[in-house]
């Protein structure tokens, strides 16, 4: 069975919206054939070209950071630290002892393991993030979140509209408001990226 995508045109008459449907049509129906059909509003391929050049943009300016070592694990090392110099100690060497600790913790944990970036999960986390998501629940228990598809045949117009300004919320809340004045100067640099790709 082939898939058919057809524009409607005045007068209430449908044609050929691609080259393929184009050929189908002349090639596999008579002149006067009677075709059923099931139809669906296709979403804007161009608005979900913009939400892809508006992740990729995130992606560029995120920058993985963090570490084997948490923050608070650092703030309570370099604390006591700084406490054990109250009592006489000199503060620089211990200091410097702390953070030879906590560097040596940290070899130990990571071993070999090193921070990449990874396109697929940072879009996982921003679909997640942004609401549309589906909470399931594992057989330990446990609660994970898994992104819903966001293929065409997923979602209307409409909601993908509504995921597309939730992920810009989330992409500025965490990564491009360190680079941005605001929103839309982020959004029209992601833009321009996207016209610059084509």
């Amino acid at each position: 069975m082939a898939q058919l995508q057809l524009i409607k045109h005045a007068s209430n008459i449908l044609i050929p919206a691609t080259p393929e449907t184009s050929d189908f049509l002349h090639s596999k129906c008579k002149l006067g054939a009677v075709l059923e059909a099931e139809f669906r509003q296709l979403r804007n391929p161009a608005f979900h070209r913009k939400f892809f050049a508006l992740l990729n943009f995130g992606f560029e300016y995120w920058e993985p950071t963090g570490g084997a070592i948490s923050s608070n694990e650092r703030k309570l090392v370099t604390g006591y630290a700084k406490y054990l110099a109250t009592f006489g100690g000199s503060e620089p060497a211990l200091m410097d002892a702390a953070e030879q600790y906590l560097a040596r913790i940290a070899d130990r944990r990571a071993g070999s393991i090193s921070i990449c970036k990874s396109f697929d999960a940072y879009r996982s986390w921003v679909i997640v993030e942004a609401g549309h998501y589906d909470a399931i629940q594992l057989p330990d228990g446990t609660l994970r979140k898994h992104p819903r598809s966001i293929a065409f045949a997923s979602m209307d117009e409409t909601e993908f509209q509504q995921l597309y300004r939730a992920a810009l919320d989330v992409l500025w809340r965490w990564i491009l408001s360190r680079a941005f004045r605001s929103q839309a100067e982020a959004e029209n640099a992601a833009a321009q990226l996207m016209s610059f790709g084509s």
